[in-house]
């Protein structure tokens, strides 16, 4: 960690986060266009929130309420907002993680021995899916009456244990290998989201899915260059979609475990055209 003094940290944690920032404010009595819920053990939330205050709410000036409760997935808290924005897998562990593995600074700081005296008390850790099917029926009613859900990456781990949220997904898991470079594929370019976007290449995780939903609202796919497979699923996947769900609109995006991966010019570009489609101002 590079030398700081005292008087000179003092000084600049006296300036507001807002200000060192720059993202646009808004009164409080205003009501945000969207909420966006973000962050789980393996995705830090404010990696996402940081990645989303530039790409939506400083560029693009849109006004969204983060947070990383799951709770607020009920009908009178998304009543509120015009677009819901989740990206989180669909585990939480109640007990405890078991370990720091995955904290960062843990990891960067060299993995130390964890030490206590007295000793913790021995808790095996467990993962339980947190979305309960009234979040999954106050996510479809949101969007079957107009609402907008733009949906990232390893929420496919919803689906296999909440119909609601995967029958408004329109997919479920397969899994991803470790973080690699692959290449997003533009697959349809005359769709609204993806008209004038060139094909981009990112590192990233890249999650594979069974894609349930027609095949003309696909956008996307991810392809391995290198011909690396996952699994019996081959190279490539489908990586990005967008389709009506009663009066409201759906659209999914697959990459974004990493912030790099996030503000890729291109894909930037398409996150920006989603949100706009979504809102239906395209």
């Amino acid at each position: 960690m590079p030398d700081l003094t005292r008087r000179a940290f003092l000084a600049s944690a006296s300036v507001p986060a807002s200000a060192m920032f720059a993202l646009p404010r808004r009164q409080t009595a205003e009501p945000a266009t969207a909420f966006a819920l973000l962050g789980d053990r393996y995705h830090n939330s404010d990696h996402y929130r940081t990645a989303f205050g530039k790409t939506f709410v400083r560029d693009m000036g849109l006004s969204i309420d983060f947070s990383d409760d799951v709770t607020r997935l009920n009908d009178a808290h998304l009543g509120r907002y015009r677009l819901l924005i989740i990206l989180r897998d669909g585990m939480v562990w109640p007990d405890g993680h078991g370990d720091p593995s995955s904290n960062a600074g843990w990891w960067a700081q060299g993995q130390p021995a964890i030490v206590s005296e007295p000793p913790l008390p021995v808790i095996e850790p467990r993962s339980v899916g947190f979305m309960t099917p009234a979040m999954g029926r106050a996510v479809r009613r949101f969007v079957e009456r107009g609402g907008a859900a733009l949906l990232y990456h390893n929420v496919t781990y919803i689906a296999p244990y909440n119909d609601d949220f995967r029958d408004v997904l329109g997919a479920v898991t397969r899994g991803h290998p470790p973080t690699r470079t692959f290449t997003v594929r533009v697959v349809n370019r005359d769709h609204p989201i993806t008209r004038g976007v060139s094909d981009f290449v990112v590192t990233d995780e890249q999650h594979y899915v069974e894609y349930q939903k027609d095949p003309e609202h696909l956008l996307l796919e991810s392809v391995n260059e290198d011909g690396l497979t996952h699994g019996d699923w081959g190279t490539r996947s489908a990586a990005g979609w967008a389709h009506p769900y009663g009066e409201g609109r759906v659209c999914y995006l697959a990459p974004g475990h990493l912030i790099t991966a996030l503000w890729n010019p291109e894909y930037e570009t398409i996150q920006r055209n989603a949100a706009r489609w979504l809102l239906r101002q395209t």
